[in-house]
């Protein structure tokens, strides 16, 4: 795959790629390539994160390329102006169709994970979201997921609270990894406000071409 196959938009502020599976966003202690450094390389120019995605987990990772890009987007996330969709797989089927879930979180960087607690503490955060079952195949369930706070494995521990882990997330309790050490969670869809025009951008990124997202693809493409 060329870099430029995973490029979804671009312009002289920002560019969204479609991160695969088992790409770091950054550069990492591993020292493989990352997605930020192909980026800059199809670019030829530095970037700026602008916000990260787990390295399992596939889908759409906006870059800023000037400082006031950047500074206009971190305002945008803070502000909680940005909308954020994910899709997830899963084997057990959430407690309701349709839910809104709030919890606390402590991240573990040591173990980098984070743990649920049942009730805030100094160094908990309040992780929020809302979700929707889109469909249900023989096996599993395809979740929409709306992302209200950001943060760490956020979509991944609060699924594990309520007895749903993602397909191949181990790490929160499904029973077996995949081969590819991949988690079936995707960055589906990014809204933001250009930081120069001021007009709405809804981004969108195809899940990964496998045989366990095609089983949805009905439910996707609708």
């Amino acid at each position: 795959m060329q870099i430029g196959d995973l490029v979804l938009y671009k312009n002289n502020q920002l560019i969204a790629l479609n991160k695969p599976c088992g790409l770091a966003v950054q550069p990492d202690k591993s020292q493989d390539k990352a997605l930020l450094d192909l980026a800059e390389i199809y670019c030829q120019s530095r970037l700026k994160v602008i916000h990260r995605l787990d390295r399992p987990a596939s889908g759409l990772v906006l870059f800023a390329k000037t400082q006031g890009a950047l500074v206009h987007l971190n305002s945008q996330f803070q502000e909680r102006e940005v909308t954020k969709t994910y899709l997830a797989i899963v084997k057990e089927a959430p407690p309701e169709a349709n839910g809104h879930l709030v919890h606390h979180l402590i991240k573990d960087g040591r173990r980098n994970r984070s743990k649920i607690v049942d009730t805030a503490e100094p160094s908990s955060k309040k992780a929020e979201l809302r979700y929707r079952t889109l469909g249900s195949s023989d096996k599993y369930h395809l979740l929409e997921i709306e992302l209200i706070t950001g943060r760490h494995h956020q979509i991944r521990a609060q699924l594990a609270a309520v007895g749903c882990p993602i397909r191949g997330d181990e790490k929160y309790g499904f029973r077996r990894a995949n081969r590819d050490r991949s988690i079936q969670l995707h960055a589906w869809k990014l809204g933001f406000r250009h930081p120069v025009s001021g007009e709405k951008v809804e981004l969108t990124a195809a899940p990964p071409e496998e045989n366990i997202w095609a089983a949805f693809a009905e439910q996707i493409q609708g």
